[in-house]
């Protein structure tokens, strides 16, 4: 019982191991990217929100 206890413990442990690598790598790979594309338009849309301000102002 002892040998079982313990496989157990090290199954649970290398299965929840491998679902946080797997989140993780979704996120590295998926995630992020989607997150600075939306960042850079964000960025994008202030800046030519002020150069159109700026050039009306004139």
């Amino acid at each position: 019982m002892k040998h079982f206890t313990k496989g157990f413990l090290f199954g649970v442990v290398a299965t929840a191991s491998a679902v946080a690598g797997a989140v993780f790598s979704f996120k590295k790979k998926v995630v992020q990217p989607i997150e600075e594309q939306e960042e850079r338009f964000e960025e994008n849309r202030k800046r030519a929100n002020r150069k159109s301000h700026s050039a009306h102002h004139v």
